[in-house]
């Protein structure tokens, strides 16, 4: 019994350093996409572009806050999700107010830097979705970080169809318009790591989130002891 015991908790450890590995990958790539994007989308003029940078940047606190809780209980994660949705809602309304400032303005934006930062960030997204998506249902910490990466997925496509209105049309406005779109869809995602974290701490989780592990696994019984 004991060697069985022993091998579940050898098994747990695993899964948890796997995530680990991915975690710390995808921190990096998103911190350095930020200063990157960030100085494209200033020296671009781009609404969009400097939306798309405050993304990375709040996923690389995502991947952190991630990170740090991994080897924790699940209320911990639970926890550092829901801390993760007011970050992510906070920095939406932080983007609307950017967004609403630069609509007012007729600055024309340099639409091959948006194209070119844009697939610059697209590429990086890819390749941490890739790592994450594994473990999008491994618990609900976990989760939250995929729905981020899926959500920037989106959020860099928008930005390269900005750069072609804006190079076809000779207007603001579509990067604008985009830099808002951003905005709304870091608060509609917030708002869903919000209720499945609180849902996670009342002890009734839900099934959209998935167990830490499938029900009925040695791993299974092994996280309900730590």
């Amino acid at each position: 019994m004991e060697t069985c015991c022993d091998n579940e908790a050898n098994e747990l450890r695993a899964l948890r350093e796997r995530q680990a590995g991915v975690l710390r990958i995808v921190l990096v790539a998103s911190l350095a996409m930020f200063v990157i994007e960030f100085s494209g989308g200033v020296w671009a003029q781009s609404t969009s572009l400097l939306s798309d940078s405050l993304e990375m940047l709040s996923d690389g606190f995502v991947y952190a806050f991630s990170l740090y809780v991994l080897h924790r209980s699940a209320k911990w994660r639970a926890s550092a999700a829901l801390v993760k949705g007011i970050l992510m809602a906070g920095f939406g309304v932080g983007v609307l107010v950017e967004a609403g400032i630069r609509l007012r303005s007729g600055e024309l934006p340099s639409a091959p830097a948006m194209a070119t930062f844009a697939t610059l960030a697209l590429a990086t997204n890819a390749l941490c979705f890739s790592l994450l998506y594994r473990h999008r249902s491994d618990d609900v910490n976990l989760r939250s970080t995929w729905l981020c990466t899926r959500n920037d997925l989106a959020a860099n496509v928008a930005v390269l169809l900005a750069a072609a209105m804006v190079t076809y049309f000779g207007v603001a406005w579509p990067d604008r318009i985009v830099g808002i779109a951003i905005a709304l869809l870091f608060l509609r995602t917030s708002a869903t790591v919000i209720r499945e974290a609180r849902s996670e701490l009342s002890g009734h989780p839900s099934t959209s989130t998935g167990p830490l592990v499938k029900p009925g696994s040695r791993l299974a019984s092994t996280s309900r002891n730590t």
